[in-house]
């Protein structure tokens, strides 16, 4: 991934970042420095917190990496899978009800979500839904869109 532009965050982008987050995710980013860094033919920008990639704008819209909402777990809009869906998860694949044993009722059609692991809560991607949480536990069908994921691209990037 190269890096097209990085600059520090003005303060009143600083405080729209750290509320939106805090509104969507319950997550309070107390951080010293923030830097947008604008990425060669990515989908995504991404926020420098502390200098950790810790917050990704996907389609214009701030949402937690893999590395930041474990560094900052989110509180709603946590998507939980089984065992048995880690490693599909972990390689990108999309969400299918049958791995899926809990989810944020709050999550509504279209919300980026988080996909943490059951046994230690762990996430390991993070995906848009594709339905309502209290819509995602069941037998068949995808319900969350992989977006990014541990050891793509974006999990990787470091300056």
């Amino acid at each position: 991934m190269q890096v097209k532009s990085r600059h520090h965050l003005r303060s009143d982008e600083v405080s729209e970042v750290e509320q939106r987050l805090a509104e969507s995710l319950g997550v309070d980013l107390d951080a010293d420095t923030y830097e947008l860094v604008e990425l060669e033919e990515s989908e995504f920008d991404v926020v420098l917190v502390d200098g950790d990639p810790a917050v990704l704008y996907y389609e214009d819209e701030p949402f937690l990496t893999v590395r930041g909402a474990n560094q900052y777990p989110p509180q709603t809009h946590v998507v939980t899978v089984d065992a048995g869906a880690v490693s599909f998860v972990s390689d990108g694949a999309d969400v299918m009800r049958p791995g899926i044993v809990e989810a944020d009722d709050s999550i509504e059609a279209g919300d980026l979500v988080a996909i943490a692991e059951e046994s230690h809560g762990k996430v390991l991607a993070v995906g848009r839904a594709k339905t309502s949480g209290d819509d995602m536990v069941g037998d068949e069908g995808k319900v969350v869109e992989s977006v990014h994921h541990v050891g793509d691209d974006l999990y990787e990037f470091s300056v």
